[in-house]
C-alpha cells in the first residue's frame, strides 16, 4: 500500500493480519470496528485504562468503549506502538505547522474515502491506533512527535476477536518525524481462520 493509500476490509472472527513496515519509520494509522455494530468501535481511553499501559504491544487487548475485546496484538517485532497521538487531519496540519499545509492530503481523508465503502462517515471516526509510530508522553503530561523506533521489515500481527472491519491509512505525513519526512509504503497480509 502507497503512502496516502488506504484499505477496508473485513476480518473473520479467528483471522489474522500483519501490517509490515517495509522500509522502517512509517506510521499505519488504523481503525477497528465490531462489523455486525459499527458504532462498537476501538477505544483507546478503554484500552488504556484496563490495560494500564499507554502504548501497545504483545498482547495488548483492543477494547471497544462496551469494553468488548475487538482484537489482540498476538506478534510485535516493534516493540511498541501509539495511539494518543491521533490522526493526522488537514486542519490539525494547519495547527500545528501552518497554513502552507492546508492542502495536504492527511489520513482523515483516506480514512473517509475508504470508510464511505462501508458504511463509515465522520461521526463514525474515533480514536485510532498509529501502528510504528512513537509519541512519547512527557513528565509533564505532553505529546512529542519523533522519530520512529520501526526498521524496515518490523511487522505487528493482529487477531480479530470477533468479525471485524478495518480501516487503514497508510499515513502520508511530511510535517512531523512519525514518517523521517518521508512516508513509504507498507505491506498488509492476512490469514483467514482454518
Amino acid at each position: 500500500m502507497e503512502p496516502g493509500d488506504g484499505f477496508v476490509g473485513t476480518i473473520p472472527a479467528g483471522g489474522s493480519f500483519r501490517i509490515v513496515d517495509l522500509h522502517g519509520n512509517q506510521a499505519a494509522d488504523t481503525l477497528f470496528y465490531d462489523a455486525a455494530d459499527l458504532d462498537n468501535r476501538y477505544s483507546a481511553m478503554d484500552t488504556i485504562r484496563e490495560q494500564g499501559s499507554v502504548y501497545l504491544t504483545t498482547g495488548t487487548r483492543m477494547l471497544s468503549a462496551n469494553l468488548d475485546v475487538l482484537a489482540t496484538i498476538t506478534a510485535d517485532t516493534c516493540g511498541r506502538h501509539d495511539t494518543i497521538g491521533g490522526a493526522c487531519a488537514q486542519e490539525s496540519n494547519v495547527i500545528r505547522y501552518g497554513m502552507h499545509t492546508r492542502h495536504q492530503h492527511a489520513c482523515r481523508q483516506t480514512f473517509l474515502r475508504y470508510g464511505a465503502e462501508v458504511g463509515i462517515d465522520a461521526r463514525r471516526l474515533g480514536h485510532n491506533i498509529n501502528f510504528f509510530m512513537n509519541v512519547p508522553v512527557t513528565s509533564d503530561g505532553g505529546l512529542t512527535f519523533e522519530d520512529g523506533l520501526s526498521a524496515p521489515g518490523k511487522y505487528v500481527e493482529v487477531r480479530a476477536e470477533r468479525e471485524l472491519i478495518v480501516l487503514i491509512s497508510n499515513c502520508p505525513q511530511l510535517n512531523n518525524p512519525c514518517n523521517g519526512w518521508n512516508p513509504t509504503p507498507i505491506r498488509l497480509l492476512r490469514w483467514d481462520p482454518a
